[in-house]
């Protein structure tokens, strides 16, 4: 029979996988014509964005093996999955796009004395921001899909793409007032403008990627599972300690220590324990672990020390 459960998780993963590679194709088409906008021009504020496309290419490449990699199944080496590679990926991407804006820098600096020639800046324009079009297109959907699958690959790419477009569009609008003006020097001044955007937005990814690596938690995360097990308290079901939750870039994994009176049966223990797991499950988006260790309220702290007996009771824990 079937297993419902199984099939949908392989259509999103096949959803994401198709979102992937159809933002490497597109990076590849944007690529070609901004290159193309850049030799027909000579613009510097194009190059610029045209680099930025060559990271984006590379980039999404190792995105696409990443996205692979963290679904593929635990092993014997990696008995959490290969889902931290999210972490890593988003942290590779960051850094490419950070070289990107140092070569921007690097090249148009020295534009800001020189005397550019720039040249057919209505067809730059034109294809420029058509690729900027396109990249704002993409970059909406491959957003929308990694914070809908919980996907931080799909997420960070996508920004990526948003941060190509917004590269666009002011490339487009720093163009059109060097048609306007006649001031050249507006060409490199626009890409290090630009640099400097892209510079920023590959810090925030890094450091996205490092709290991720670290385990840093997550206070929106961490507010919901704790409300559900406060109401838990409140309706007199259990009592909680040892809370502990992170996210490997796909799944959340939380642990927590519920606290059962001394009376209670281990079968109506078990039962209570995974309707709260289940409560957590339906809160948190994406797919969840929640494990859960249960414990004699009277005596868990004597238990943990292993010592029993009433003289180590705690009533206040």
């Amino acid at each position: 029979m079937t297993d419902p459960i199984r099939v949908a998780e392989s259509s999103n993963t096949d959803a994401q996988r198709f979102a992937m590679w159809v933002s490497l194709f597109v990076g590849l088409g944007m690529l070609v014509i901004k290159v193309g906008a850049y030799f027909l021009t000579g613009s510097t504020a194009i190059l610029s964005d045209a680099a930025e496309s060559v990271v984006h290419v590379g980039a999404v490449g190792f995105a696409t093996y990443s996205l692979w990699l963290s679904h593929t199944p635990p092993d014997e080496d990696h008995l959490y999955g290969h889902e931290r590679i999210s972490y890593f990926s988003a942290g590779v991407e960051g850094g490419l796009i950070m070289a990107a804006a140092l070569f921007i820098l690097y090249e148009s600096v020295p534009e800001l004395w020189a005397k550019s020639e720039i040249q057919d800046l209505d067809w730059g324009v034109g294809l420029v921001a058509l690729a900027g079009v396109i990249n704002a297109v993409l970059g909406g959907y491959l957003v929308h899909l990694g914070k809908k699958e919980n996907s931080l690959i799909l997420e960070a790419n996508g920004k990526h793409v948003l941060t190509d477009t917004w590269t666009s569009v002011g490339v487009v609008v720093g163009l059109l007032l060097v048609i306007a003006t006649g001031w050249t020097i507006l060409d490199p001044i626009l890409a290090i403008l630009v640099a400097t955007n892209i510079l920023f937005s590959g810090y925030h990814l890094v450091r996205r990627a490092s709290s991720g690596l670290m385990d840093k938690a997550n206070p929106t995360q961490d507010k919901l599972i704790r409300g559900i097990l406060q109401d838990a308290e409140a309706e007199g079901i259990c009592r909680f300690h040892e809370l502990r939750h992170r996210n490997t870039g796909r799944t959340a994994w939380v642990e927590v220590h519920l606290l059962f009176p001394l009376e209670s049966s281990l079968q109506d223990a078990h039962r209570k324990a995974t309707e709260i797991e289940q409560r957590i499950h339906t809160a948190l988006p994406g797919e969840v672990i929640v494990t859960t260790h249960l414990e004699p309220q009277e005596n868990h702290r004597a238990e943990h020390l292993g010592q029993m007996g009433p003289s180590h009771i705690d009533p206040s824990a």
